[in-house]
């Protein structure tokens, strides 16, 4: 064995460096619901921003505090910095639309807390407002010839369950079931010929994502047929683990994200939608 002062270090393990972030400045606020609030970002920087797929996603920077000269952080194998060696305010969310005509973006962000995204939308967020994004990452690609699907979310999961609404065919049964914290979270989703779509209010002082556990663990999941859920990032390991080890659900046929962090406000994607 080699002498701890002379064996050789191993190389930082690097990962595959994601889009640069683009300048871009709010165009619009406007509320989607009670818990909801859309920003729609703008700029020349997005000029060849590639068209999203459903349920993909973009980084979106949320300066801490906000300020009149854009710092961009660099990637540096591993994560984002900026130059001064601190983590930015980042999270990442579902792009809603974005339009290359008009070199818009909309993006919708949950008030559930007071974490970077909620309080940058809150006391930030108006028009001429300075921020960058990057992306957009993968989204889902619909099999189109599946015999049913599921999905499950709570409200930071809404944004991507309309899209999917969206693109899958209406001939495909699909079971969606979402949780909410509060009545007043429910919003409109888009006609689906073959959906029934079940809401679920988080009971007072129950851990997010309860309902839905509890919810993904009594609904029909049809052999063959594809699963999608997302949410906070416990409550779907705790579905992971029931549709693997309790019902043998196939893996290939679902896919299961953590949108966000419950209780760590400073962790990337607790506000995610």
């Amino acid at each position: 064995m080699a002498d701890a002062e002379t064996e050789p270090r191993s190389p930082a393990r690097t990962r595959r460096p994601p889009p640069s972030f683009r300048r871009v400045a709010v165009r619009r606020v406007e509320p989607v619901g009670a818990r909801l609030t859309r920003l729609t970002f703008a700029g020349d920087a997005l000029a060849g921003f590639a068209p999203p797929e459903p349920a993909a996603s973009v980084r979106v920077l949320f300066p801490t505090p906000p300020t009149a000269d854009l710092v961009l952080p660099e990637w540096n194998g591993n994560e984002f910095l900026l130059p001064d060696g601190s983590r930015p305010a980042i999270r990442t969310l579902t792009p809603v639309r974005f339009d290359p005509a008009t070199r818009e973006l909309d993006v919708d962000i949950v008030f559930h807390g007071a974490g970077a995204a909620s309080t940058w939308a809150r006391e930030a967020a108006h028009p001429g407002t300075e921020t960058a994004v990057s992306g957009p990452g993968r989204g889902y690609a619909v099999v189109t010839d599946a015999p049913a699907y599921l999905l499950g979310g709570d409200e930071t999961a809404l944004p991507a369950i309309r899209q999917l609404l969206g693109v899958i065919p209406g001939t495909i049964p699909t079971a969606v079931h979402v949780e909410v914290s509060r009545p007043d979270g429910r919003i409109a989703l888009p006609d689906h010929a073959a959906a029934t779509i079940t809401w679920h209010d988080l009971p007072a002082g129950a851990a997010p994502g309860d309902a839905l556990v509890g919810a993904i663990a009594d609904a029909e999941v049809v052999p063959g047929g594809r699963v999608w859920v997302a949410g906070e990032a416990a409550a779907v390991q705790r579905i992971r683990r029931h549709l693997f080890e309790t019902r043998g659900v196939a893996r290939p046929l679902t896919t299961i994200r953590g949108y966000w962090k419950h209780g760590r406000s400073g962790a990337a994607g607790d506000e995610g939608s």
